[in-house]
């Protein structure tokens, strides 16, 4: 028993950091899996790995206690460590997403929503296509073993405990902000230039010919063009999304590594 408690709070921790995970990742944070799924999925892992990572010397049980004064800092601090690896590593799909998002808009799509039991909420079509595109994509490069095995290796450089948010990790973060409002536009400004183009065109023959109904060409106009675009740029598009979710992968590595 004494034993047990002695190795309590360095699991715990291990478990809790692993625990932010299934906040923002993706897949792991998917509302379809059920959440008892997630919280069972997240205790398997967490002790699973504590006796290998208690080998490496990547946690110790030193000064640890489950007094609350003392832990409970500490384990807000690893939760925040998993949510924060969850939350660079689903920007790529986001935003894809948001670049559905606008093409859609653009395409006069804006009212054709449905309900996403994904994410609990109504979303756009292009908008849910492009994420789940982006999904597949990053389940092929197995991103969700990539993220799980960021958060197990950064026990070497970020010990349980030992985190603090500094200009590093603000900066980190911006920079991945940035590149994913990048990967947005790169996907939606084609079809968006494309579309803009074409409401200046109709504009000069409403007004060259008055006589013609513009406004009953244009929205299916819109559509088609749109869709044009869209299919002619898949291989483009898919490049982008590979490129940006290799991007931020190395990206989590290289700041679980350096700490």
């Amino acid at each position: 028993m004494n034993t047990i408690l002695v190795h309590l709070p360095a699991a715990l921790l291990v478990i809790l950091r692993i625990g932010g995970l299934m906040v923002f990742a993706p897949v792991l944070s998917s509302k379809v899996i059920p959440l008892r799924l997630r919280i069972v999925l997240t205790l398997v892992l967490g002790v699973s790995m504590y006796p290998i990572l208690l080998g490496m010397g990547a946690v110790s049980t030193e000064g640890l206690s489950l007094e609350p004064g003392t832990f409970l800092p500490l384990a807000v601090r690893e939760v925040f460590i998993g949510m924060l690896i969850g939350l660079v590593a689903s920007l790529p799909l986001v935003a894809l997403q948001m670049g559905g998002l606008l093409m859609g808009q653009q395409m006069g799509l804006g009212f054709a929503t449905l309900y996403d039991p994904a994410m609990d909420d109504q979303g756009d079509v292009l908008g849910r296509l492009f994420f789940f595109l982006a999904l597949a994509s990053f389940l092929l490069v197995n991103g969700h073993e990539a993220v799980v095995t960021a958060v197990l290796r950064s026990f070497d450089h970020v010990p349980a405990g030992a985190f603090s948010v500094d200009t590093g990790v603000l900066s980190m973060l911006s920079g991945m902000l940035l590149s994913a409002m990048e990967v947005s536009l790169r996907v939606a400004v084609p079809v968006i230039a494309i579309i803009f183009l074409m409401s200046i065109a109709m504009g000069f023959v409403s007004r060259t010919v008055p006589q013609f109904n513009i406004l009953s060409l244009g929205f299916p106009l819109r559509i088609l063009v749109g869709f044009t675009v869209m299919i002619a740029g898949l291989v483009v598009i898919e490049n982008v999304v590979m490129e940006a979710i290799d991007t931020t992968l190395n990206g989590i590595t290289a700041w679980v590594e350096t700490g």
